[in-house]
């Protein structure tokens, strides 16, 4: 699968990005290895002890040879830095990614997963800017100023929003965005008609906290609708190619498709993640990498309800 995104950038790089974002959630080519599968290693290397700032150099290393459609993460069980490589990945660029890390090449442990990483355009209701569309994360306020929060990617390059496709309701306008980097957006709501519930779907949220590992979560898109799965890492950095690197991402084994970018993850009554983006689909599943919410609520002093 691709490491992708899913909503379309601004300019015409970035809406060619974009496109790619919001239809590459889909696999584009077959793998020889199967998903998930890691790249042997030697007994040599799976012996050897590395400390906490070899695995940073690592992982500093993986960030240099900039491969697009890699994601890593220092995994604490193994005391290792695992790299997700999705089907665009080519032996000769894990080749780079070894080579970059030079004696510290045996910290890295090589997965790949199907598909294309890529962003995900689309609490999880549809939201349309000029020309792509996104999902709604979670209904946020200050004082009696109401926003939602979304994909930073989605928000970057886009001024109004509106709720359907028609364009004829007005929802508000971009008040912030962070992409890259991190992959956060929050937009002002001018429509006083609309009605801002706290909830995702059915689901009440009163709080917002950030996962663990193990933790089982949901997650809601305009494209896919409601999805569970668990949480397999945290601080993970994901490179969607072309200058596109976001930092401290939370990895899931959520399935996502284009159009669910922004949308919300979260467990019970409590706001996790905002979708980015990731690889596979929910018909053969996938990984999916979150924005921490709470990192967004910090940076735009608003809270959930």
């Amino acid at each position: 699968m691709r490491i992708k995104r899913t909503t379309p950038r601004r300019g015409t790089a970035r809406l060619s990005r974009t496109v790619a974002v919001a239809t590459g959630l889909v696999a584009t080519a077959a793998l020889a290895i199967p998903a998930a599968s890691a790249m042997p290693s030697t007994s040599a290397d799976q012996a050897r002890t590395y400390s906490g700032s070899d695995l940073t150099a690592a992982g500093d290393a993986v960030l240099r040879a900039d491969v697009a459609g890699t994601a890593w993460s220092i995994d604490p069980k193994t005391d290792r830095v695992l790299v997700t490589a999705d089907s665009t990945v080519s032996r000769a660029e894990i080749a780079e990614l070894k080579q970059a890390a030079g004696d510290k090449a045996g910290a890295l442990r090589i997965e790949r997963t199907p598909g294309k990483l890529q962003r995900y355009i689309s609490g999880g209701d549809a939201t349309y800017a000029s020309s792509w569309r996104c999902s709604l994360g979670f209904n946020v306020r200050s004082g009696s100023t109401y926003y939602f929060l979304t994909a930073g990617h989605c928000t970057d390059g886009a001024g109004t929003w509106w709720a359907n496709s028609a364009k004829t309701t007005v929802l508000g306008s971009t008040h912030g965005s962070s992409f890259p980097t991190n992959d956060y957006g929050i937009v002002r709501y001018t429509n006083d008609s609309i009605t801002k519930s706290g909830t995702v779907g059915s689901q009440d949220i009163t709080r917002a906290a950030d996962p663990t590992v193990g933790q089982n979560v949901t997650r809601r898109g305009s494209t896919t609708g409601t999805h569970s799965g668990r949480v397999t890492g945290l601080n993970a950095t994901v490179n969607y190619g072309g200058g596109d690197v976001v930092y401290g991402m939370i990895k899931t084994t959520v399935c996502a498709e284009p159009g669910d970018s922004g949308g919300p993850l979260y467990a019970g009554s409590t706001a996790l993640g905002l979708t980015s983006g990731g690889s596979g689909n929910c018909s053969s599943g996938g990984t999916t990498y979150f924005q921490p919410v709470t990192e967004a609520l910090r940076a735009y002093n608003v809270s959930v309800y």
